[in-house]
């Protein structure tokens, strides 16, 4: 049996039937990472002996009834911005490169309740600031389709895993397209659930009102799955959203007959590349011939989505990395003479290139005479882009937009122009900016062989509404047999 082409529930039925065990999955996970680790680099930590011993521990539970769940014994890997009791979480920072957490995230507390087997901690852009994994500081992760591109970001790590056969499964963090662009990217599915459904607790903070944890998987009936076993409530998170509908796999049908789709005209207009608007454009088609309602219509907001959302954000930032100071953990400067050298020395050592930016960017819009200036306009012009988003799904009951207006840049290339590589995030920080729901699923290649993705966007708390549409394109298009290819690239 070729384990590789199993998706993670397919996989939890085989083990349930005992037709091979959770050992068996674990260690195919671990043979993909010891055969394409070396050249993908998508793992920072992996547990090998730990997810052994997990394993036997869960094939046990399986059998006497203790984990009855849909993914009990499949393996997953978790973004490095997701403590894990007793072990390293460095966000990929320097200034992070010996921080061992005494307490799970809350997704953690609960994967492990539902039977799941952690491999491994996951490369990402530093702080999660980024779009491409590149500014990680222990190395880039690549693409899995080509390993002279990146595999976006900046949960690059987690979806170049799933993308390799290296996992079934992932977690992601998702600020402003973390999850929905390198899914694209990687050729993988991602969703960004609405804010507050999944708890923060445990999440090492970039921009908290912006901030949420999502699922990475081979395909929509995974990630919905996967959003059932980490959603809900949590007394730990001020933020946390009490919800009802957290049965996410029933709304998955075949049919979206009568299904109404909203496309902003804005997002196809200059800097879109021409075949991931023609991949975009086929999968309208597709829609329309499902028996879906397919409109274009205009989002006034769009040239203001960039702005508000790197002000926003940075502002955050600032303000949440203020505590990355030497002196309660983490990395401090060797040399210094005094507090205030201490402080300084050990954040010009510890922080990135990428992070210095957004703290500076934040520290500038929210300081004194620019307060009014930058900040509390970007919050006002927040306010009129939910209030166009609502405007929208009073009409509509998805948005469609790309993933990403260009396919996976080469290594490098980004990193030359920080300001081309945040234009690239148009379509994706307005889902975040709003605490939308947002799904990244396949939808195409170009012509050098590139995954592309297409997004769609539901109202607050739809959720159900993304996954009826995603599944049913999914199963039109038969794209997990175009991502089968995935793990023989690398």
């Amino acid at each position: 049996m070729d384990l590789g082409k199993l998706t993670a529930l397919q996989l939890a039925e085989k083990i349930k039937q005992h037709q091979i065990s959770v050992l068996d999955g674990v260690k195919y996970v671990f043979d993909q990472i010891e055969a394409k680790e070396d050249k993908v680099h998508a793992y920072l930590d992996t547990y090998k002996k730990e997810a052994y011993a997990r394993a036997k521990e869960v094939q046990k539970g399986i059998e006497d009834g203790t984990y009855r769940g849909p993914l009990a014994g499949v393996p997953i890997a978790i973004k490095d911005n997701i403590c894990i009791k007793g072990k390293t979480t460095t966000c990929a920072s320097k200034i992070l490169e010996n921080f061992v957490p005494q307490y799970n995230a809350e997704v953690i507390d609960r994967l492990e309740k539902a039977g799941l087997v952690i491999i491994g901690k996951t490369n990402m852009d530093e702080f999660a600031m980024g779009s491409t994994t590149e500014t990680s500081a222990y190395g880039v992760t690549r693409n899995p389709w080509d390993l002279e591109h990146v595999p976006g970001g900046s949960s690059g790590g987690s979806c170049a895993a799933v993308a390799a056969g290296e996992t079934y499964l992932a977690l992601g963090s998702d600020t402003g397209g973390s999850i929905r662009q390198p899914s694209s990217y990687c050729g993988v599915t991602g969703i960004k659930p609405t804010y507050g459904t999944v708890s923060r607790y445990g999440l090492v903070a970039y921009a908290s009102s912006l901030d949420q944890i999502g699922p990475v998987g081979k395909d929509v009936a995974d990630c919905a799955a996967l959003l059932e076993v980490i959603a809900g409530h949590d007394e730990k998170d001020s933020t946390s959203m009490k919800r009802e509908d957290l049965d996410f796999s029933s709304s998955m049908t075949d049919k979206i007959v009568g299904m109404k789709f909203g496309v902003p005209k804005e997002y196809l207009s200059e800097g879109l590349n021409s075949e991931v608007k023609e991949a975009f454009m086929n999968t309208l088609k597709s829609l329309t011939e499902m028996g879906a309602v397919v409109e274009f219509f205009s989002m006034k907001t769009t040239e203001y989505m960039i702005p508000a959302y790197y002000i926003i954000a940075s502002a955050e930032a600032s303000s949440n990395l203020e505590r990355f100071d030497g002196v309660k953990y983490g990395f401090r400067a060797k040399e210094y003479e005094g507090l205030h050298d201490m402080y300084k020395k050990t954040r010009t050592e510890g922080f990135g290139e990428e992070v210095k930016r957004r703290i500076m960017l934040g520290s500038f819009v929210l300081s004194s005479g620019y307060y009014d200036a930058y900040y509390l306009k970007a919050l006002r012009t927040k306010a009129l882009i939910k209030k166009e988003f609502d405007e929208a799904f009073s009409k509509y009951d998805v948005l469609l937009a790309p993933a990403s207006p260009f396919t996976a840049p080469k290594l490098g290339e980004s990193l030359k122009d920080p300001l081309a590589m945040y234009l690239g995030d148009i379509y994706t920080v307005a889902v975040n900016l709003c605490g939308l729901p947002g799904i990244t699923v396949p939808c195409g290649k170009d012509a050098a062989g590139l995954p592309i993705g297409i997004q769609m966007i539901g109202d607050c708390f739809k959720e159900n509404n993304l996954f009826r549409a995603a599944h049913a394109y999914e199963k039109k298009r038969g794209d997990f047999g175009m991502a089968m290819e995935r793990g023989e690239k690398a």
